[in-house]
């Protein structure tokens, strides 16, 4: 049996859970957000707690007790506080800005980048350079942190680009010259 999947998931006061068989809804004060569990799972309220067990001991439902945990969990943790994405922009010239809900970026090329974001995924910027993507689902603010960095991705030389905060670059050295 999976260790994730055994834990079970408490729900904060202003979240409220609605289950209908495999439909799982999490309504909270960052938004509303619905998933359709995969087949081999069953999940059960349990006075403030959701607890998320196998249907059967195969492989299969083995295999997705331990992800379908921890969806509904991301789910929860979503609309109660929501996520975040720190990006850090590096490079002279290089900068971000917002204007309405579009990100804006100038990353060295001929022409302003911008980007739209979906419903439920908002872009802020902090100093020019510190893009957040903050939003309620855990997937699409990670995808379109993702989509932030492929703008400009770090090179390995100088380290110009986009990067998520935290993240090492590994440098390379560069030619050496004639001696």
């Amino acid at each position: 049996m999976s260790r994730i999947g055994k834990a079970p998931i408490p729900i904060p006061e202003k979240v409220s859970v609605s289950l209908n068989g495999l439909d799982v809804i999490v309504k909270g004060p960052k938004g509303e957000l619905s998933r359709t569990l995969p087949d081999g799972v069953t999940i059960s309220q349990d006075g403030d707690t959701l607890v998320v067990a196998p249907s059967s001991g195969n492989r299969r439902s083995r295999e997705r007790h331990g992800l379908s945990r921890t969806l509904v969990a991301n789910m929860v943790e979503g609309v109660s506080q929501g996520f975040t994405r720190k990006l850090e922009i590096v490079g002279v010239g290089y900068r971000a800005s917002v204007q309405g809900t579009k990100l804006v970026v100038l990353a060295g090329y001929s022409h302003p980048v911008e980007m739209v974001p979906p419903e439920g995924v908002t872009f802020a910027v902090e100093n020019n350079t510190n893009v957040l993507v903050s939003g309620a689902d855990k997937e699409l603010v990670g995808n379109e942190a993702a989509k932030v960095r492929a703008i400009r991705p770090p090179e390995p030389y100088k380290g110009k680009g986009i990067k998520y905060e935290g993240e090492r670059i590994l440098r390379k050295a560069g030619k050496t010259g004639k001696k």
